[in-house]
């Protein structure tokens, strides 16, 4: 007889214990649901509810139980419908009424709730872990990129000279943001629904804080109907998880396009690219272009958690079974989109002489020869009139910038000096600017060495 079985007549259908099923991508919070259980269980006897023999009888068969599920001797069947229910009949078929007493004062409502916390923790620690790695690998490529310089770009249009490290570190400040993040939203699952029961509690005299303590909860939930209603906690980690995948894309973008033959700034890790099977002097970047096309689903995932909630009403209800997928596959793929660009950063070539010829041979430093200007006491706007119409003369003559002499400077204003060319050498300009967090060579250097500290805790 199933758990709630002595209110019906007859059997269930097998189409609806097929439809209602969720063991075939639930079973993976057995470990989860193994150890809540034997904290239930440690303060049941801690209350009087079950003797100390029935404890460690109930302690040594989900022990068991975990092994056979790990070597792949539990049997799983859709009658019981999910893991839960496939764990508790197999303790009362190993120790029998002590299996059955385990229940008391709980219910699947906050039981799941338990074990999805649980597992969410140890998950969002796991990608915390390959943000970490990625973090620092953007920091050793920037170590080892601090000369080489590009072209930085708004509307796809090169705009100003700017080091590649900085750059990296662009993408670094965005997937620390991610970090920060995620230790935001580990404080809010940081919570023991367990003792909520279905929605109202009970009137037995459980110990929230021992389980609290012993399963290593910062606090218990203040609201027994929130407890089990609660999913906040799946779409904070879903949007987190989103957010990176975002990042990871926009990246992706970037690197395919620099690793073009138009571009050909960086060259592509060979272990992460395919061939063509027609043409043999193919290398395309799969592994980005699969990042861009798996954050579309995982934004999916996203969606489909928020639409599932919006018409709920309190408090459980059977539609939150259907959290579990899109969390279980959000989580799973960006632990790979993680590591997968950890590896794509740390093996990237870089061609210096490529990005710098395009730094040296555009019209850039148009920004700096107007700031000239305007340090010589000129308006800007006035300035900014000047320099755009310098830049258009010289692309109409189908001449670089940077080869015009001092002469042909002055036709346009007399405030030009030989010092101008010092002033608008991308090197220079990188060394010259001033302000804090500005893409220079020397705020790179403070960033490596504040964010080297960040990453050692």
């Amino acid at each position: 007889m199933k758990a709630w079985g002595g209110r019906f007549k007859g059997t269930t259908d097998p189409l609806m214990e097929r439809y209602s099923a969720s063991i075939d991508f639930d079973w993976v919070l057995f470990e989860y649901d193994i150890e809540g259980s034997k904290a239930h269980a440690e303060m049941l006897q801690k209350i009087g509810i079950l003797s100390e023999k029935e404890r460690d009888d109930i302690a040594g068969a989900l022990d068991e139980i975990k092994v056979e599920i790990k070597e792949g001797q539990f049997i799983f069947s859709t009658a019981m419908e999910d893991i839960h229910m496939h764990i508790e009949a197999r303790l009362i078929e190993k120790i029998g009424d002590a299996g059955k007493r385990l229940h008391t004062g709980r219910s699947r409502n906050d039981q799941v709730s338990l074990d999805m916390r649980m597992y969410l923790k140890d998950e969002l620690a796991r990608v915390n872990g390959c943000l970490h790695s990625l973090l620092k690998a953007f920091i050793d490529k920037s170590e080892q990129e601090k000369s080489a310089i590009m072209p930085g770009y708004t509307h796809m249009q090169r705009a100003q000279v700017i080091p590649f490290s900085h750059y990296l570190m662009a993408y670094y400040y965005m997937f620390k943001r991610d970090r920060e993040r995620l230790r935001t939203v580990r404080t809010a699952i940081d919570v023991l629904p367990l003792g909520s029961g279905a929605l109202a509690g009970s009137t037995i005299p459980l110990d929230r804080e021992f389980v609290r303590e012993r399963l290593g909860f910062s606090r218990v939930s203040e609201n027994s109907m929130d407890a089990v209603a609660d999913r906040d906690f799946v779409i904070d980690a879903l949007f987190s998880i989103t957010a990176i995948m975002i990042h990871l894309s926009r990246l992706s973008e970037d690197l395919i396009i620099f690793s073009t033959e138009e571009f050909a700034f960086i060259s592509l890790p060979d272990e992460l690219c395919t061939g063509s099977s027609l043409m043999p002097h193919k290398k395309n970047p799969d592994a980005l272009e699969l990042t861009r096309g798996k954050t579309s689903r995982v934004m999916g995932d996203l969606f489909s958690m928020l639409s599932l909630l919006k018409g709920l009403p309190m408090t459980y209800n059977r539609d939150l079974q259907e959290d579990k997928e899109p969390l279980f596959h959000a989580l799973n793929t960006v632990k790979d989109a993680l590591s997968i660009m950890a590896l794509c950063v740390e093996g990237m070539q870089t061609n210096r002489k490529r990005m710098e010829a395009a730094a040296y041979g555009s019209f850039m430093p148009a920004v700096e020869m107007a700031e000239y200007l305007t340090l010589k006491g000129m308006p800007f706007r006035e300035a900014h009139g000047i320099v755009g119409k310098l830049v258009r003369d010289c692309e109409e003559k189908e001449m670089p910038l940077l080869s015009m002499n001092i002469a042909e400077m002055r036709t346009y204003s007399a405030m030009f000096e030989d010092d101008i060319f010092e002033y608008i050498d991308p090197r220079k300009i990188l060394s010259n600017r001033k302000t804090d967090g500005a893409a220079s060579f020397a705020e790179v250097e403070k960033e490596l060495d504040a964010e080297k500290i960040y990453l050692s805790y």
